[in-house]
């Protein structure tokens, strides 16, 4: 059950039992962990109310109170250029969104003007649904790897989403099709990642780049096509980590040239399948799945 809801700018929320005994400012400042810059906006314009009364910061929260927040975004709320793009919205409440990013298209736009972003799609769609918030990505993924991306409606969320992905709260469930038979079920890959000076993009495994660990699962494996299905989490999410783990195994992705892949697929085969995490306010545990997107299919989970 959601217990917020915005309204003329306002973000509005009942209290949860969980958060009983709490003062104002411990909600802010310790269970919400709410940047210090927001924190002391919100005390300077005196604008927090509770029950339909200005309080002070050392009110005790109980159950059922209503707490009534004033959105501070209009600085941050630069334009984003709106574009049809046709994206599926995968889960959305009044302050975050998961989208269903296709093949082919980056996470946000890579230079001013560009407007085929998985960004610009998401406002088109805050747009035709007559929402006047900011919009905001907490993660990305490589411009040919497909599925969920999850989006802050405000700044709040933002910092809450961006604090409980550094702290590992945020788990991404990630799909791959890799060429051979990987002998282990399961396994873990630890290797540093840094950049490859001989490449623009490229990355690789280097003792002196950042830390980088890859648990994988095996689904199936095809020894008629001789691919592995695999399952996979990250401990961090470095540029290209899983494509550059499993070509370090000698296990390409399929479709993934760029890390010597066969040209099996138009792509490599690497599809953000589930994200799951505690929701910042109503605190219900979250786990959204996305389908697969390609045509023709890429993706067989019966091989």
């Amino acid at each position: 059950m959601e217990n917020f809801k915005i309204t003329n700018q306002h973000l509005i929320i009942d209290v949860l039992q969980s958060w009983n005994g709490l003062t104002l400012e411990k909600l802010f400042r310790e269970r919400w962990k709410a940047p210090k810059k927001l924190v002391h906006e919100w005390r300077m314009s005196k604008e927090v109310s509770m029950n339909g009364n200005y309080v002070t910061w050392s009110t005790i929260l109980n159950e059922g109170d209503k707490i009534r927040i004033p959105l501070l975004d209009h600085a941050e709320n630069e334009t984003v250029q709106a574009a049809d793009l046709g994206i599926t919205i995968l889960y959305e409440d009044d302050v975050l969104l998961i989208a269903n990013k296709p093949a082919g298209m980056e996470t946000h736009p890579s230079q001013p003007g560009d407007a085929h972003s998985l960004l610009n799609g998401v406002a088109h769609h805050l747009q035709k649904t007559s929402q006047t918030c900011m919009i905001k990505h907490i993660h990305r993924l490589d411009k040919d790897t497909t599925g969920a991306v999850l989006f802050a409606k405000n700044r709040l969320i933002g910092s809450m989403l961006d604090r409980m992905l550094e702290e590992r709260e945020i788990k991404r469930t990630y799909l791959a099709l890799v060429e051979g038979n990987i002998k282990k079920d399961e396994g873990e890959i630890k290797e540093n990642i840094g950049r490859d000076r001989h490449h623009a993009t490229r990355r690789r495994v280097s003792p002196t780049g950042q830390t980088a660990v890859t648990h994988y699962r095996v689904l199936n494996r095809d020894s008629k096509k001789n691919l592995t299905l695999v399952s996979c989490t990250l401990e961090s999410g470095r540029t290209h980590q899983i494509r550059v783990h499993f070509s370090h195994l000698n296990h390409p992705l399929a479709g993934d040239t760029l890390y010597g892949g066969k040209k099996t697929f138009p792509r490599q085969a690497l599809h953000a399948r589930k994200i799951e995490f505690i929701h910042p306010i109503s605190e219900e545990k979250m786990i959204v799945e996305a389908p697969f997107t390609d045509r023709p299919e890429i993706f067989d989970l019966n091989i």
